[in-house]
């Protein structure tokens, strides 16, 4: 894909957007936290009582979840509040909810937006993504692992659970570094103090078919989003001596055009491409982004359906200069062997 906007003073004029408003971070947080604990409450309530209808509070209660995780994410960026402390708090404090360690979680993040499309830094935060050469490199043992990792299954379901249930306990990819242990250590703390009163209120029963309902759905979800972001028809990817930072945050990061609702659910993270060219504009102010720059609404954008047929594509073909499925590279493998 070519691409007709110059990264660099586009980035210029996002700067514009960059400057959080306190009452409408606050507002954000109050409107998602309430309806949150409210369902989550609710939930736990209703199992105790019996009525086991209540489970399905744990739904919308999920998709608030994610949105809460995406504040997380912003607090993250330091784009949320003007103040850093405000940031690091309100993240550490939503940490919990997400069992996601707030320093941890940060500076992997941060790794993820220094590297994105890099095929020479293919490290931490990322969707693990092999080129064509290195699969056919492995045995078939390597091969058989890598089509398992990106089975749906595996990818959307399984994987979600062990990452924030299992893997969030320790600091993978940063177990020499204190603040990282730290951050992993004081989120497994916090989240024991808030399980305890949700075994008062619902008891085992509560916490089984209540918390981890709810944090397994909003982390099935948030995987596919972050995976959708950046795993599309059209996506870029560079070797290190032709990667281009803007260029990769503007190609290589999709407009996941989302409808409304989800939209808001989401917090506008879908706007993906705008948040990697301008990371520290809070979520609210990307529609402002789109609307008074409409040359970005069709760039890299995905639309809900594109999202669903993407989850096929597993393989970076460096000579074709796109992302294939396991399909498309058997058919290429045989007809070279041909």
């Amino acid at each position: 894909m070519t691409l007709s906007i110059d990264p660099h003073a586009l980035r210029q004029r996002l700067a514009a957007y960059q400057r959080p408003s306190h009452g409408r971070s606050v507002l954000e947080i109050v409107i998602t936290a309430l309806p949150l604990l409210a369902l989550w409450i609710g939930a736990l309530w209703m199992v105790r009582q019996g009525w086991w209808w209540g489970v399905a509070l744990t739904v919308p209660a999920s998709f608030f979840l994610v949105r809460l995780f995406m504040i997380q994410h912003d607090c993250g960026h330091a784009s949320f509040f003007r103040s850093p402390t405000a940031n690091a708090w309100t993240g550490r404090l939503i940490g919990v909810l997400t069992m996601t360690p707030y320093g941890y979680w940060r500076r992997t993040h941060a790794i993820h937006h220094a590297t994105s499309g890099n095929l020479d830094r293919r490290e931490l935060g990322a969707v693990e993504t092999l080129t064509v050469e290195e699969y056919r490199a492995k045995g078939w043992l390597g091969r058989l692992a890598y089509r398992l990792y990106r089975n749906p299954v595996v990818m959307f379901g399984l994987g979600p659970g062990y990452m924030f249930v299992l893997q969030h306990r320790l600091p993978i990819g940063l177990m020499k570094e204190p603040p990282a242990w730290r951050s992993v250590i004081a989120n497994s703390l916090g989240l024991a103090l808030i399980i305890l009163p949700q075994l008062l209120l619902g008891g085992v029963k509560g916490v089984l078919l209540v918390h981890l309902p709810i944090v397994l759905a909003a982390a099935s979800i948030g995987v596919w989003l972050f995976y959708i972001q950046h795993q599309f028809e059209g996506a870029y990817w560079a070797r290190n001596g032709a990667w281009k930072p803007q260029e990769a945050a503007l190609l290589g990061s999709s407009h996941l055009d989302l409808p409304p609702v989800l939209r808001w659910f989401t917090a506008n993270i879908g706007v993906h491409h705008v948040h990697h060219v301008g990371s520290k504009i809070p979520f609210y102010r990307l529609p402002q982004v789109l609307k008074e720059h409409p040359e970005l609404k069709a760039l890299s954008r995905v639309t809900l359906w594109d999202a669903f047929k993407a989850i096929r594509l597993a393989l970076w073909d460096e000579a074709a200069g796109r992302l294939v499925s396991f399909r498309e590279e058997r058919r290429t493998r045989m007809a070279m062997a041909a």
